[in-house]
């Protein structure tokens, strides 16, 4: 009896009755598939379209809770964009192997850099965002920031040739706004200065300019907070004001070094 009772009070406790994690686990799936439809020279475009298709269909489905939003309707668009978003990926995948000495080909850019994999997926994402589909977005960049360290959160609205170096612990907040050519490196985030619930339909996280430079564990803060054009912020800065352009911001340290 004390079984059934247990079983009893974990099913009450069973708030959310459509959470399904199936939605996750799938969603992971159609974010490799579409990742290597795009860049796998083995994997077909042709017949991996159909197999999307309907695995988008079977996300529908399981994400599109709203039964008066019109979820199905979103992959025709959405495919017709992906020369858009791969030829956007194909420019970061360029500005990171002219930026980094240590890239030895575009190839091991594609494959081997977790930064670039982190931007294909926020790509890949934020059109699904920009169509209102519910969950799946969040999911799949989510999926990224589990394989890269990369937290993007689908609603950022990132420009033309942008890199991301040694990536790891990177965070950019949902509404920031990053312009074009732009270089972040590892542990930067690009956060809010608040938040509180009632602000989140309002701008939260800073706006970069085009030609910034970020360097290693800067952090910038306020959707007010604009990094102006050609700017250099320095690693470990703590920013919550606007920068001007052409400017350069660092953190000066006290360091002491006693020899015998």
């Amino acid at each position: 009896m004390w079984k059934k009772e247990v079983i009893r009070q974990i099913e009450s406790h069973k708030a959310h009755s459509r959470l399904r994690f199936r939605l996750k686990q799938r969603t992971e799936q159609f974010t490799d598939l579409l990742f290597l439809t795009l860049f796998d020279s083995e994997t077909s475009v042709s017949g991996n379209l159909d197999v999307l298709e309907n695995r988008f269909d079977e996300l529908v489905d399981l994400a599109c809770w709203e039964v008066n939003q019109p979820c199905r309707d979103i992959w025709q668009g959405y495919v017709q964009e992906l020369p858009r978003i791969l030829e956007k990926l194909n420019l970061d995948a360029q500005a990171i192997s002219d930026c980094d000495p240590a890239s030895l080909s575009l190839e091991e850019v594609y494959m081997a850099y977790p930064g670039f994999y982190a931007i294909a997926i926020y790509r890949l994402a934020h059109e699904f965002y920009k169509s209102g589909f519910p969950m799946m977005p969040r999911l799949m960049t989510e999926y990224a920031h589990q394989k890269t360290g990369v937290d993007i959160n689908p609603g950022a609205q990132i420009g033309e040739s942008f890199f991301i170096d040694h990536a790891t612990g990177v965070v950019i907040g949902e509404t920031a706004v990053i312009k074009n050519n732009v270089k972040i490196y590892q542990g930067v985030t690009l956060g809010a200065l608040y938040v509180a619930k009632n602000l989140k339909q309002t701008k939260r996280h800073p706006t970069i300019e085009d030609n910034v430079t970020i360097y290693a564990n800067a952090t910038i803060l306020g959707g007010e907070t604009v990094i102006g054009a050609n700017s250099v912020i320095g690693g470990n800065a703590w920013l919550t004001a606007s920068v001007p352009a052409n400017s350069k911001v660092f953190h000066n340290p006290e360091i002491s070094i006693k020899t015998k």
